[in-house]
């Protein structure tokens, strides 16, 4: 499972309390009401523990968690530094 997929699976499982439809990868998760602020903490939790990373306070930013795509290409960032 790619990263795509794991961030889907986790936001629709945990957060989004099972619902379903499809995420677009391009979809503002807090615009459009799918996550509050207490999601973001979660959802960076959770990419901390899956993906063995640790997330330092001044990275948790709209740009990089505002959709899974941008979670996505912060985490290709962090591991190709």
């Amino acid at each position: 499972m790619n990263t795509v997929e794991i961030l889907k699976q986790y936001i629709k499982e945990e957060l989004m309390n099972g619902a379903g439809g499809d995420l677009d990868v391009n979809e503002n998760l807090l615009a459009s009401g799918i996550i509050d602020s207490l999601g973001v903490l979660r959802l960076v939790s959770f990419v901390e523990e899956r993906f063995n990373i640790e997330v330092p306070d001044e990275d948790v930013t709209l740009d990089n968690f505002q959709s899974i795509q941008a979670i996505t290409d912060y985490l290709t960032q962090l591991q190709s530094a």
